[in-house]
């Protein structure tokens, strides 16, 4: 019997991808991920990630990772598609890469009701699926349990397992997005400094807003920043 967790990294961020990461192992070894360490990639510093980041991979049956990228993140908030229905969408899609079955996957829910985003990413899936905590037609045959859950990272080591995963990834693309621009970004996160002061610096940077979340409110707050300096200091005619 094979499981699964998923999770993401960077939901928050105002800057560099939102990344999603599914894990798949055989549940005989799920234990085997609490012994080497395994838990919400949050409570763990980024040496313990990167050094979780391949016992896991060696570990799981399956490792995936995809990335949503500012511009389609920014396209989709445009279009009035919310961040959870775009997170649902490539978590299904992620999902339908899987390659062996697998008896329930685990997600991390960002919906306010929880199971409403295993609902998302069942309507999503061509796979046969039910939606633990929902009422459903019965699934002929085969078919995977999703059980959507707050706070599943810290219940479900296989989705702490994700958690790791798609931190690492995200840091490591955050790390590279640094090196390309030659500025220093932080963590992409609006409640680091240095992140800021680095949007502030940046915003006639064409190159740089690439990697910008037009649509966050600090972003919003920052241009509004920019507009009410600018109107104070213009000379008065």
């Amino acid at each position: 019997m094979i499981i699964s967790g998923g999770d993401e990294a960077g939901r928050g961020a105002v800057l560099g991808p939102l990344v999603i990461s599914i894990v798949a192992i055989n549940k005989t070894s799920e234990k085997r991920l609490a012994d080497i360490g395994v838990r919400d990639s949050k409570l763990l510093s980024a040496e313990r990630r990167s050094e979780l980041f391949s016992k896991i991979k060696k570990a799981a049956t399956e490792v995936l990772v995809d990335c949503i990228y500012p511009e389609e993140i920014n396209n989709a908030m445009a279009s009035n598609i919310s961040l959870n229905e775009l997170e649902a969408v490539r978590f299904a899609r992620l999902f339908e890469k899987l390659e062996n079955h697998v008896s329930t996957l685990y997600l991390d829910s960002p919906d306010v009701i929880a199971s409403k985003f295993g609902m998302r990413v069942n309507i999503y899936s061509t796979k046969a699926t039910r939606v633990d905590g929902v009422k459903m037609e019965r699934v002929k045959g085969q078919y995977t349990k999703i059980v959507a859950e707050h706070k599943a990272d810290a219940r479900y080591p296989v989705v702490s397992a994700a958690s790791i995963i798609a931190k690492v990834t995200r840091d490591d693309a955050v790390r590279k997005i640094e090196d390309d621009l030659g500025v220093e970004i932080g963590s992409g996160y609006p409640s680091d400094q240095k992140t800021v002061d680095a949007v502030k610096a940046n915003m006639k940077n064409e190159e740089f807003q690439k990697h910008i979340r037009q649509y966050w409110e600090t972003i919003e707050g920052i241009k509004q920043s920019k507009m009410n300096t600018f109107m104070a200091n213009r000379p008065v005619e």
